[in-house]
C-alpha cells in the first residue's frame, strides 16, 4: 500500500494489529495542533492519549517558521509519559495538495511553500521519519477508520470547514487523494472564500445566513458526485446543531465523530503505514 498523497488511488492503511501510540500533528492556516494517538482496534482506538497541544500558526506561514513550530509541538509531546519512542515516525497533515511529499498549492499558507519537499523539510526539523498527508485526506482516513464513515459502503465525502474548505473522497474504503472541493466555484469565486468557517467569522454571518451558503455549496457537490454520505468536520463540527438542521439535501449529512481531532488521528494513521512504502509519502 502507499501513503494517501501520491496523486493516485490508495487504500486505507491496514488496521494495526497492536495498539501503538503514534504522534500526529495537524497543521492549519491559523493553528497547529498535535497529540499522541491510540491506534489499533480496541474501544479507545482513534482517541488521544492526554490533551492535544496547540500553537498558533506563524504569520506569515513560511517554511522555516512553521517547521520550527512543528518542532516545538513534537518536543512538548515527547516529554509526556505515554509518548512513543523519540525516534518513531511522526504523521503530519498539511493544508495543501501533497503529491509525492511535495507541496503543490498554497491557498491558506504562504506561496513560498509551493514546490517545497514537505517531508524533507519536516524530517530535517525533527530529525526523525515523517509522513505527510493532505489535511482533509487525513480527516477522511480517520473518519473512515474510526468515525462516522466506519463500515459505510459507497461514496463517502468528508468535508472540513475551517480556514478553508477541504474534502476527502472515499469509495468502498479506498481514498482518492487531493480532492480539492474548496476550489469549486460558488457565487463566482472559490467556494472556500464564501462558505468556510473563516468566511462566516470574517463576515459575521448568523448561523441561518451561513447555512444558506452551505446549502448552495453542498447542493452543488451533491449534484456533481451523488455521494452516499456527507461527513462534516473541521472546527465547527463541534456545533452541528447550529447549521446542519437548516440544510435540505437528499444525501445524509452528519457531523464528524472525531470532530477537530480527525486530522491528528489521520496523520498518525499515515505515519503507521508500512515503513517499506514510505517512498510514496
Amino acid at each position: 500500500m502507499s501513503f494517501p498523497n501520491t496523486g493516485a488511488i490508495a487504500h486505507l492503511p491496514p488496521s494495526p494489529s497492536t495498539h501503538p501510540a503514534v504522534l500526529g500533528v495537524d497543521i492549519g492556516g491559523t493553528g497547529m495542533k498535535g497529540g499522541i494517538v491510540r491506534l489499533g482496534a480496541g474501544p479507545k482506538s482513534g482517541s488521544l492519549r492526554g490533551d492535544r497541544f496547540r500553537l498558533p500558526t506563524p504569520q506569515p506561514a513560511l517554511p522555516e517558521t512553521m517547521a520550527c513550530t512543528l518542532a516545538q509541538i513534537v518536543s512538548e509531546l515527547d516529554t509526556r509519559t505515554k509518548a512513543p519512542h523519540p525516534d518513531s515516525p511522526v504523521g503530519v497533515c498539511f493544508p495543501s495538495i501533497v503529491q509525492h511529499g511535495v507541496c503543490r498549492s498554497a491557498n491558506n499558507i504562504d506561496p513560498s511553500w509551493i514546490g517545497v519537499d514537505l517531508r524533507e523539510t519536516f524530517e530535517d526539523a525533527l530529525q526523525r521519519p515523517v509522513a505527510v498527508v493532505n489535511d482533509a485526506d487525513a480527516a477522511g482516513l480517520a473518519e473512515a477508520r474510526y468515525g462516522a464513515g466506519r463500515g459505510v459502503d459507497g461514496l463517502v465525502l468528508v468535508i472540513t470547514l475551517g480556514t478553508g474548505i477541504g474534502g476527502a473522497m472515499i469509495h468502498d474504503g479506498v481514498l482518492i487523494p487531493n480532492f480539492e472541493v474548496g476550489s469549486l466555484e460558488l457565487d463566482g469565486v472559490m467556494a472556500e472564500t464564501r462558505a468556510s468557517a473563516k468566511a462566516r467569522e470574517r463576515e459575521d454571518l448568523s448561523w441561518p445566513e451561513y447555512a444558506t451558503r452551505l446549502q448552495r455549496f453542498f447542493s452543488h457537490v451533491e449534484r456533481i458526485l451523488s455521494p452516499d454520505l456527507f461527513i462534516v468536520g473541521g472546527g465547527i463540527s463541534k456545533r452541528p446543531d447550529d447549521y446542519l438542521p437548516l440544510l435540505t439535501l437528499d444525501t445524509p449529512i452528519v457531523p464528524a465523530q472525531l470532530k477537530n481531532n480527525a486530522g491528528i488521528v489521520g496523520a498518525a494513521l499515515a505515519a503507521h503505514a508500512d515503513p517499506a512504502d514510505r517512498t510514496a509519502a
